[in-house]
């Protein structure tokens, strides 16, 4: 057995007090996320969990592309495994590990996908080479090889050559809208610092409250 028990970090962050954070959990994140953007790489980076059928969880990492008071947006295959499985539960966990800063933002919510006006904006935007990579990728389909996907690569390098790339018609976004947010931040003695907003009844307020580490 590999012992790694020696390998520890004691976090110095002044203590988080309850009265320091806002009452918006997206504004709350916003902060964060400013803060986390001038010092980290990738801070859109989040690992997102969902539900297989037989209830066993899986977890990937991804990239946030936007957000505001309405959820947070990701794109991907809609016949991915992520896809497939928020098709039939669309329960989702996102993780932010701004372990940098030493912090970590946890998310939980509902994923809807998004309109196709919505997904279209967002396909135009994108470099023409991840244009193309959507639609050579059959997202976590088993390939026999590297090989076939470069050659793929190259045949609709040629094919649009001349023209803009359309959207393929399996590629979108979903919105994940929150009901539950927790904000850590590491303390010393690892009596770190929790906080949990949770959506009200109105579904306007939310309600704060400290977790035990």
């Amino acid at each position: 057995m590999n012992d790694l028990s020696f390998m520890r970090r004691n976090y110095d962050k002044k203590p988080l007090e309850i009265d320091s954070l806002l009452k918006c959990p997206f504004k709350q994140f916003e902060q964060w996320f400013v803060h986390a953007t001038n010092r980290i790489r990738e801070p859109n980076a989040m690992v997102l969990s969902t539900v297989q059928p037989d209830g066993r969880p899986t977890l990937r990492s991804l990239l946030l592309k936007s957000y505001d008071e309405s959820g947070f947006v990701f794109f991907t295959n809609y016949k991915s495994r992520k896809a497939t499985q928020i098709e039939i539960n669309n329960n989702v966990a996102m993780l932010f590990p701004w372990y940098s800063c030493q912090w970590q933002v946890e998310i939980n919510g509902n994923a809807t996908k998004l309109t196709n006006a919505e997904s279209l904006k967002y396909f135009a935007l994108r470099p023409r080479g991840n244009q193309l990579g959507s639609w050579v990728s059959q997202q976590s389909a088993v390939v026999s090889s590297r090989g076939l996907l470069l050659n793929r690569l190259s045949e609709l390098h040629a094919k649009f050559a001349d023209g803009d790339i359309p959207m393929p018609p399996s590629w979108g976004g979903y919105r994940i809208v929150p009901f539950r947010f927790e904000f850590w931040q590491g303390g010393r003695d690892r009596i770190h610092d929790r906080f949990q907003y949770l959506k009200c009844d109105d579904q306007e307020n939310w309600s704060l409250s400290r977790l035990s580490p």
